[in-house]
């Protein structure tokens, strides 16, 4: 039985930068993003595309699953980087889609990835006002969609707010309902302070307990705080076990808790999150 594929660490590379590719399996990242889009200064897109492109087709297997960033859809590169993948034989596991502010962006693109042949899974990326006005009709497009990612920069932006936790709480809370109702990832956006790893950390743990499943990073030193954070304990596997051993049985307890449906889909939650079959 093939084990679940984790998503916990999403990590943002330059595509301009290749030697950094391999180095986000290295760190333990679950996912390499190569991005197009906010590290690549506009005179180094197409090298950053063929680049990305180029090594994407070489299927590369160096632990990671691989994510592309492509430019906003609304912008010349964006298109360009689009036409190129779809003329190409790179297969992304993820595509990821700056400013989703409608469902009619993903469809497109659905479109587009099933008539190029290619199996490469949708995210989107909520930083917007329109595009949080949105959120649930994204989030349940097409079932090509994977997940969402909150950039909490762009967003903050545009409604005026401080990039802080509790300015985006109820952004954070609307974007994971999303989520939950289409059965989809829920990616917090990148904690931006390089050298502030105990805020790192607070905020990782703020995130599990709104109930995101995975979390973006920028540098690779943030990924062990993110994966240590997402990974449940052996204790908290062993728990979630013997609460489905329970819940087998129609009505039972563990450490005194009653155990129901809604108890046993967190233990399933847990043991997903630890990579075993739930």
């Amino acid at each position: 039985m093939t084990a679940p594929i984790r998503t916990r660490s999403w990590l943002f590379t330059p595509a301009t930068r290749p030697e950094r590719f391999v180095k986000a399996s290295q760190v333990g990242a679950d996912v390499a993003i190569l991005d197009l889009e906010d590290a690549v200064a506009p005179g180094d897109k197409v090298r950053a595309r063929n680049t990305a492109l180029d090594y994407l087709a070489g299927n590369p297997s160096d632990g990671a699953l691989h994510a592309l960033r492509i430019n906003g859809l609304d912008t010349r590169a964006g298109i360009s980087d689009l036409n190129a993948l779809l003329g190409s034989t790179a297969a992304p596991d993820f595509l990821l889609l700056p400013k989703t502010e409608t469902a009619g962006h993903l469809e497109i693109l659905d479109r587009l990835l099933t008539a190029a042949g290619k199996a490469t899974r949708l995210i989107g990326l909520i930083e917007s006002a329109r595009g949080l006005a949105a959120v649930e009709a994204i989030a349940t497009a097409t079932p090509r969609l994977a997940g969402l990612m909150l950039g909490a920069a762009d967003m903050a932006a545009d409604l005026g707010a401080t990039v802080a936790w509790e300015p985006l709480a109820f952004v954070r809370c609307r974007l994971i309902a999303a989520c939950a109702l289409a059965g989809a990832v829920s990616v917090d956006s990148p904690y931006f302070d390089l050298h502030d790893e105990p805020g790192l950390k607070r905020e990782v743990n703020g995130a599990i307990t709104f109930g995101f499943s995975a979390k973006a990073a920028i540098h690779p030193a943030q990924i062990g705080a993110i994966n240590a954070a997402l990974t449940p304990s052996a204790e908290a596997v062993k728990r979630a076990r013997a609460i489905l051993g329970e819940n087998t049985k129609g009505v039972g307890t563990v450490d005194g808790q009653m155990i129901d449906e809604a108890v046993a889909r967190k233990a399933r939650r847990t043991l997903l999150s630890a990579g075993l079959q739930a």
